[in-house]
């Protein structure tokens, strides 16, 4: 991705101020008593965060764009608080309630991806059963999959896509995985873990191409819950083709809406 698709200083910033502290912390009796014990509950997220950071760098080099990540949030919750103080002390701040909207062009995503998976990411069980006969129930899966994520366990992005390879094409998979994703960047900010509860699937709108024997287009609106700092539940539509050229079945090629 290019440089100039990355969080700038201000950004990140605002990602630092939202910031949320749980409610026995909040309701500590007395403004000192509250701020000692914020700053605990600060050097304890951040004594969590090393030991899980040191963790995967024991296990595989921490990618670039997942090492910036950490190291804004580690900063910021520990030598970079004294700069960020007056907002960290604010009590209002809460997790938005977040709807996807961005949705790139169809050729968006064939641009040339810029990196490789992660090889220490998980990679699904080549004998899994994969039901791939119909197009609504592949889509519903490879949405479902790709947007459940698990930070501290998946160690990045890729791991997702990786859970999702089944249903989806070897070219979307590279794709997917050479990006970065602004998803998985606000869900490691707010210490969140997602999963999806529901996913609804219909045709998709006469703006996109009509279907044929061999490719179809759907939307999906999935419900995505996610626990972290402060629990909140989102709605995210994507509009997904699926192809079935070579007649092994249906997979996702493209998605609009990331």
């Amino acid at each position: 991705m290019a440089k100039n698709d990355e969080p700038t200083p201000e950004e990140w910033r605002e990602i630092l101020a939202s910031y949320s502290y749980p409610e026995e912390v909040k309701k500590t009796k007395g403004r000192r008593g509250r701020r000692e014990a914020k700053r605990e509950h600060r050097e304890d997220v951040r004594r969590r965060t090393k030991e899980w950071v040191r963790e995967e760098r024991r296990r595989d080099p921490i990618r670039p764009a997942g090492a910036l990540v950490i190291v804004l949030v580690i900063l910021g919750l520990g030598v970079g608080a004294r700069f960020l103080w007056p907002s960290l002390l604010g009590e209002g701040h809460k997790g938005d309630h977040v709807t996807a909207t961005a949705s790139p062009t169809p050729g968006a995503q064939d641009e040339e991806p810029s990196t490789t998976p992660s090889s220490s990411s998980p990679s699904p069980s080549s004998s899994a059963a994969v039901d791939l006969s119909k197009p609504d129930h592949v889509a519903e899966e490879a949405v479902r999959i790709y947007l459940t994520r698990n930070p501290p366990k998946d160690g990045d992005h890729t791991a997702s896509v990786l859970r999702a390879e089944p249903y989806m094409t070897p070219a979307l998979v590279e794709n997917l995985a050479g990006h970065t994703d602004p998803g998985w960047a606000k869900l490691v900010s707010r210490g969140g873990v997602a999963t999806v509860s529901t996913v609804k699937v219909e045709p998709a709108g006469n703006d996109l191409p009509v279907d044929t024997p061999v490719r179809v287009w759907r939307k999906t609106t999935a419900k995505v819950d996610v626990e972290g700092y402060e629990d909140y539940s989102e709605t995210t539509v994507l509009q997904v083709e699926l192809t079935n050229g070579d007649g092994d079945g249906w997979h996702v090629s493209r998605i609009l809406g990331l």
